[in-house]
């Protein structure tokens, strides 16, 4: 079970992106891809298979997964992420300064 998932609203910690926030769009081994930061620009050839127009593509670069922590909106802040059993059996993520189960 993983701390960071897709669709988590996280905030990056440190590098050139610092305080910004987004949503997680997809987590490749320890690196992830957030909405709207890090974006970078890449030449692409045009691809009429898949229907993809060429030219200058402007999109979402990786992160390293230990640059970014999950936004709690109780706190308005990033939080470490630590995991609990519950008395059904079900293992859930909570947060670590509150205890309280991260809804997701």
């Amino acid at each position: 079970m993983n701390r960071i998932r897709k669709g988590d609203h996280v905030v990056v910690t440190t590098g050139k992106n610092k305080g910004q926030r987004g949503d997680v769009l997809r987590v490749d081994g320890e690196r992830v891809f957030v909405s709207n930061v890090n974006l970078i620009k890449r030449h692409t050839k045009p691809n009429p298979q898949a229907n993809q127009a060429g030219g200058i593509v402007e999109r979402e670069a990786s992160i390293h997964i230990s640059n970014v922590m999950l936004f709690n909106p109780a706190t308005n802040k990033g939080e470490r992420v630590g995991f609990k059993t519950l008395e059904d059996g079900r293992k859930v993520r909570v947060y670590a300064s509150s205890g309280e189960v991260v809804d997701a």
